[in-house]
């Protein structure tokens, strides 16, 4: 790793303290003892205490007992349960990426999303695991107005498995196909009456139906809760992950065809090693409930990151590669990666309720901040542009391992670092029993420095922007809702273009309208959203390792989510998403030397997805057991911004999953995952870089609880 990064520490001194805690409630006893404590709620910041089926937009929850069901272990997976959402690239397979309802952020960094309302997309945090997952809450569309610097397709924030004074815990082992190893455990317990511990996390060693791909990981959690008083707690949270896997681009498509080479087919060089992702992260969270309507958040989050080693990759530059000529070699790029990031942020929010005349008002105020470091550091070795050079090349039909990484030249070094400040503010007014109105507004100010080492220049920018939000709701019964929003966002792009020039900030604009029914055994919400956004950034497939601005893109669609109980026994979980993102502007580009017309669909969206959980609850031999069965539909994808004839296939996957409580202790569990062996292919970035997804596979597992 390289030398620790410089870090300016001048957040404002007032965010000493995190929304998102664990609310606990004290009980005495007669002689004002204390009895029982009892962790009965968590508030979750930008939110207030508006009910989500109060909220002018679709909310999506998944819950750990979904995961564990599915066989989802990494956030990544789970994520295939949501609606509207598209896998991305994923940076060789080291990082979460994914588009919600068509948009995505930049290609060349993970996606964004929330750990307990702190940023964790931004660094290089790996593949996050799903063993300290409690909840995934997912807010959809018109949101940027309250988070900020997001994405207006919607909000992913995880909440975390927070200590419980009740001791408890379990220890869970599985083994599957391809050799793949996995042991998770978790333990709560309470030390004391105002003070409790939890700790999980898994060990994983897997290879894979990749060739000579393996992946080891390994990532701790503990936490503490401690009671400062009958309505004050502070809850600190420490992540480290490390993570060791190769860098894998997938498959080269021969002449645009992904199916001529097996799925198991690695292009890759096994002798570079594994890349390895190292992280360790901070959260200390403070509540205080005022009084009944009013409570006190905040806190400070710190993440450190870093993401080293050496990647063999395909060309992409046309002039240097020979797969076109030949249909069988595979000019490689090999490159040597070293990034570091820090990642320090905070914030205080105040919300409450209170009444003005007839009507009562939902209030929440706030202010958030933070700063990012990111060092850049790459080398690489490309062969001469238009020699037909076949060093460091590879047969794609009878690959032949072992080649000397040829020597490297510097062609990246830089340090990025980003300064931001936030105040938001939002009321949600109950005008009557069946009319609330919602206003709020959020203004930023953004400050980018990026010092280019190689040529000794320094960009910087600094943005200031204002983001309003409205939507309205219409309650006409105890089951249903009618809702309206709109909401104005921006985020700023991180990087440099190849030419040393920043990028101007992404600006959205964001429209959503639904019904959402809910009863006591099934929720549904079906939502129609329309956004535009301009300044979008794209992978610069000539200047590997750059982004490019595409301009400006706009997405339309459906969505329909219903979770609920049919039957005592029998539960659903359904959703659908049309979505319509293309280009709105076209763009032509002299190094690509290609013409990108507006109308153009955006790369690794599909217009129809669908996914479904169906689970049937019975007893077997006089214990509980349960069987159920998931289908993941997604359809036909453009695969490259550059080619609009290269279309992913559609594919469904079919998985099976079960279990058996054989003892009051003892749970055993399988999974088959894709169980009629479809070849599909989950994203691409490049006709040359693209990742297939598995064959059949299967896992079984036990579970012993204490």
């Amino acid at each position: 790793m390289r030398a620790q990064l410089p870090f300016r520490r001048s957040l404002i001194a007032s965010m000493v303290c995190v929304a998102g805690t664990t609310g606990a409630m004290a009980q005495e006893t007669a002689n004002n003892e204390l009895e029982e404590v009892l962790v009965t709620s968590q508030r979750q910041p930008y939110r207030g205490d508006t009910p989500l089926e109060s909220l002018p937009q679709q909310v999506q929850i998944l819950g750990d007992e979904l995961l564990v069901e599915v066989g989802a272990v990494s956030f990544q997976d789970a994520l295939d349960y949501a609606g509207g959402f598209a896998r991305q690239n994923s940076f060789g397979g080291l990082w979460d990426s994914f588009a919600i309802r068509g948009f995505a952020g930049d290609e060349n960094l993970p996606s964004g999303y929330l750990i307990n309302g702190f940023s964790g997309g931004r660094g290089f945090s790996g593949n996050r695991d799903a063993s300290n997952i409690e909840t995934i809450e997912i807010l959809k569309g018109p949101g940027s107005a309250l988070y900020g610097r997001g994405e207006p397709g919607g909000t992913v924030n995880i909440i975390t498995k927070k200590p419980q004074f009740d001791t408890e815990g379990y220890v869970r082992g599985s083994a599957g196909r391809w050799s793949t190893y996995r042991v998770e455990g978790d333990y709560t317990t309470g030390l004391t009456d105002k003070l409790a511990v939890r700790i999980n996390g898994a060990y994983e060693d897997t290879e894979s139906f990749r060739d000579t791909v393996e992946t080891e990981r390994l990532v701790l959690t503990p936490s503490v809760l401690y009671l400062l008083g009958d309505r004050s707690t502070i809850n600190y949270e420490m992540e480290y992950l490390d993570q060791e896997a190769p860098f894998d681009r997938g498959i080269a498509a021969i002449n645009g065809d992904p199916e001529a080479l097996p799925v198991s087919r690695f292009l890759g060089e096994p002798d570079n090693g594994p890349n390895e992702i190292k992280a360790i992260g901070h959260q200390i969270t403070f509540q205080h409930e005022l009084n009944n309507d009013w409570s006190l958040l905040g806190g400070i989050g710190y993440r450190e990151s870093s993401l080293e080693g050496i990647n063999s990759g395909a060309e992409l530059s046309g002039g240097r590669q020979l797969l076109d000529d030949d249909g069988e070699t595979l000019v490689r790029q090999p490159r040597n990666l070293d990034y570091d990031a820090e990642d320090l942020s905070g914030r205080i929010e105040l919300s409450g309720s209170f009444d003005t005349g007839p009507f009562k008002h939902h209030f929440m105020v706030g202010a958030d901040a933070y700063e990012y470091e990111l060092d850049s550091f790459q080398e690489r070795f490309r062969v001469a542009f238009g020699t037909g050079d076949t060093t460091y090349s590879i047969n794609v039909f009878n690959p032949e391992y072992g080649q000397t990484v040829p020597p490297l030249t510097t062609f990246t070094d830089r340090l990025e670092e980003q300064s931001a400040r936030g105040l938001y503010m939002q009321d949600q007014i109950d005008l009557s029993e069946k009319w609330k109105v919602l206003f709020g507004v959020r203004y930023d100010d953004y400050d980018q420095d990026v010092t280019n080492r190689l040529s000794g220049s320094k960009v910087s920018q600094s943005l200031t922007q204002t983001s309003p939000r409205a939507g309205i709701v219409f309650e006409p019964n105890d089951n249903l809702s009618i809702y309206a929003s709109y909401a104005e966002g921006f985020r700023p792009n991180s990087g440099i273009d190849a030419n040393d020039n920043a990028f101007d900030p992404e600006e959205t604009k964001s429209y959503e309208a639904g019904v959402k029914y809910y009863n006591e055994t099934i929720s549904a919400t079906v939502a129609v959203f329309s956004m535009e956004k301009s300044n979008i950034l794209t992978a610069d497939p000539v200047n590997q390792g750059f982004s490019a601005a595409l301009g400006e893109a706009e997405s339309e669609g459906v969505e329909i989510d219903i979770t609920g109980q049919l039957t005592d026994s029998l539960s659903l979980m359904l959703n659908y998403a049309y979505v319509d993102a293309k280009t709105t502007n076209t763009v032509v580009n002299a190094d690509w030397g290609v013409e990108i017309p507006a109308g153009s669909p955006l790369i690794n969206i599909p217009e129809n997805s669908a996914n479904m959980v169906l689970k049937q609850d019975f007893t077997f031999g006089g214990s509980p057991a349960s069987m159920g069965l998931s289908v993941i539909y997604v359809d036909d994808r453009l695969g490259e911004t550059i080619d609009p004839s290269y279309i992913l296939p559609s594919y469904t996957l079919l998985n099976l999953f079960g279990s058996y409580q054989m003892t009051d202790r003892l749970k055993l569990s399988v999974n088959l995952d894709n169980v009629t062996d479809e070849e599909y292919y989950v994203s691409s970035y490049h006709k040359w870089w693209t990742m297939p997804g598995a064959p059949f596979s299967w896992t079984v597992g036990a579970e012993y609880a204490f």
